[in-house]
């Protein structure tokens, strides 16, 4: 009866680094020129401060244990955790789903947003961490991730966004004053000639967008593919590939077993030397704008072009529909930095009820960017029945049983025409001003 239904005003004020005095910062770090700068000021402003850095599988990464090496000149010291294994078992999962977003994206930056988190979070709790402190810009998606991953999995821990700190804006506003901060101290920074786009890379594939992307009318081809060659460079020949799945995954590539990990790594190295798996995207971007991208994954379009031609053998017509309305909310939860979320995780338990009897071995041809079907063996649980489907006589499907069908359809038919609800004129297009 006296309850004050006033909803409590938001207030939008971002944490400084100045208010991390007496916690434990753990600074997710790639050991670049944001990462050793964000950490040296958190460190000479007298807070304490452990780096971590996540092993992904990275392939623009020669060696992860340099991170280690450039960070401790920054005095700080880095945890770095193996989560290679955890990025090919979230590169099935979304293979199996199929769980794409705009443009036919394959989701590589979001896998490695959940694995990552899930890996680091682990790590910092165990080190008595108290504070997450992420790179991720004002402007992106990964903010949200970060920030909502570590909310769901550790709510007692704080979150800290160097690049949302209005007094470190202020003493960084581009990165010719983060390297003369950090050359005060004799730390090696180097800003290097400007680059025509940024790339996020890992297990699964790579995403370059920004700088020169931005504008609509600059092509894509000006991305360097590094997982492989453009389509019109690759070989002029069709390369064949057999590919073995049990239960929606795939355990073999011509004939030798693999483990997941195995598995993305060789594909990857096939569909890349043919042009396989380059996208481009304008995006819905989580916080409502759109951005643009264009994507390598050549493992992942191989594997789930794959997968895909089993599905066509089992699933029914009312099963597909359901999986790709699940698909599509995987995808879209992926995106949205909700992959631990009870929906992503209904819909997960669904999709591998639904494909659980995706066994079998195809082989595809590799071609120019093109991955197509070439056949279809072992499908134990397959609904195709060639006798069935056959325009010649044969023993499959009776003909002449089709014509009871035909007759229960037109009641229906003729029930609509009578009842005047069939117009056989065009719809009338909306009025342009």
């Amino acid at each position: 009866p006296n309850r004050d239904l006033t909803p409590a005003r938001a207030t939008m004020s971002a944490v400084c680094y100045r208010d991390l005095k007496g916690q434990k910062v753990g600074v997710c770090v790639s050991g670049g020129l944001d990462s050793k700068t964000v950490s040296k000021r958190l460190v000479e402003a007298g807070i304490e401060v452990l780096a971590f850095s996540a092993d992904l599988g990275q392939p623009d990464e020669t060696d992860i244990n340099n991170v280690r090496v450039r960070m401790a000149t920054c005095g700080v010291d880095t945890i770095i955790i193996d989560l290679k294994d955890d990025m090919a078992e979230g590169c099935f999962d979304v293979i199996q789903a199929q769980a794409k977003y705009d443009g036919g994206y394959w989701n590589t930056t979001g896998i490695g947003r959940f694995v990552t988190c899930r890996g680091l979070v682990r790590s910092m709790l165990a080190e008595k961490v108290t504070v997450l402190s992420h790179g991720a810009t004002g402007r992106g998606n990964d903010q949200m991730r970060f920030e909502r991953y570590t909310n769901v999995l550790a709510p007692q821990m704080k979150v800290y966004a160097p690049w949302r700190d209005p007094e470190l804006l202020d003493e960084f506003p581009g990165r010719a004053e983060m390297v003369a901060y950090l050359t005060t101290f004799g730390i090696e920074a180097f800003v290097g000639p400007k680059k025509k786009y940024s790339t996020d890379a890992n297990l699964a594939g790579l995403s370059h967008e920004a700088e020169d992307l931005e504008s609509v009318e600059t092509p894509m081809t000006i991305v360097e593919a590094e997982m492989g060659v453009w389509p019109q460079e690759a070989p002029d020949k069709i390369e064949e590939v057999t590919l073995k799945f049990e239960h929606a995954r795939c355990v073999e590539i011509n004939g030798a077993k693999l483990t997941p990990v195995e598995a993305i790594k060789l594909a990857n190295l096939i569909g890349g030397r043919n042009g396989v798996g380059i996208s481009h995207a304008l995006e819905n971007r989580i916080i409502g704008t759109k951005s643009r991208g264009v994507y390598e994954a050549p493992g992942m379009e191989l594997l789930g072009s794959a997968l895909e031609f089993v599905y066509q053998a089992v699933l029914d017509r009312r099963a597909q529909a359901l999986f790709e309305t699940l698909g599509k909310h995987v995808g879209s939860q992926i995106y949205d930095g909700r992959w631990f979320d009870p929906s992503t995780r209904a819909a997960m338990i669904a999709i591998q009820e639904l494909t659980k009897s995706a066994s079998g071995t195809v082989k595809v041809g590799c071609y120019k960017g093109n991955v197509f079907f070439l056949g279809l063996k072992d499908v134990t649980a397959s609904l195709y029945n060639e006798a069935d489907s056959s325009m010649e006589k044969s023993d499959g499907l009776n003909p002449v049983s089709s014509q009871g069908f035909a007759e229960i359809q037109a009641v229906e038919a003729k029930s609509l025409a009578r009842a005047g609800l069939i117009n056989d004129e065009p719809t009338k297009k909306a009025k342009t001003a």
